[in-house]
């Protein structure tokens, strides 16, 4: 059996500020999170991580479906520290009062934490142990505790309603980022590509 061999290739970093899907519909991935109960963040929050199991186990995940786009594999290890950066700075948002959340430079996470080489298995679990950790805090949420703020490094200012909501449409945006990726690949060995 060949051997695939695996060049890492630095993507070029995120630059956008996706504070806007506060306040309109992401055209890219669908989500309005405007469009549902605050309540509902929690269970939102752990169904987003239902489909990663199945992406991490496919035989293309390992795969970049172009140079410039991470593999499912990379998303999911994305998908797993983004859930335990919520449920951190939810935390903070819990227990003090206007917390400044340091930077956090995903794309340098990316690379020194080689999420390209991580296992995808264990990745897996570690995503579900971390999106229900999230969840659980969040289900602890009522009444004023929603407008509990905390600022961004940035300057980004959010309720823990905001925050939710913010963080809901990222782990909905890559889902939605994976799939075209396997389409890709798939138009890709086709030929269509």
């Amino acid at each position: 059996m060949a051997r695939i061999r695996f060049t890492v290739v630095t993507i070029e970093p995120e630059t956008k500020s996706w504070t806007w899907v506060l306040e309109r519909p992401c055209e890219e991935c669908g989500l309005d999170c405007r469009s549902f109960p605050r309540e509902e963040i929690a269970p939102r929050c752990r169904d987003a991580a239902a489909p990663w199991p199945g992406f991490v186990t496919d035989p293309r995940a390992r795969l970049r479906p172009s140079a410039d786009r991470w593999s499912a594999l990379e998303y999911a290890c994305h998908v797993r520290d983004v859930y335990r950066h919520g449920s951190y700075r939810l935390g903070r948002m819990l227990n003090e009062d206007n917390p400044l959340f340091e930077n956090w430079d995903q794309d340098e996470t990316a690379v020194s934490e080689r999420y390209d080489a991580q296992d995808p298995a264990r990745v897996a679990d570690e995503l579900g142990v971390a999106s229900t950790e999230l969840a659980d805090l969040y289900g602890t949420v009522d009444g004023d505790l929603w407008s509990r703020p905390g600022t961004r490094s940035d300057g980004a200012l959010f309720t823990i309603e905001s925050f939710g909501r913010y963080f809901l449409h990222d782990l909905v945006h890559h889902i939605v980022d994976v799939q075209r990726g396997f389409a890709l690949l798939e138009r890709t060995a086709k030929g269509d590509g």
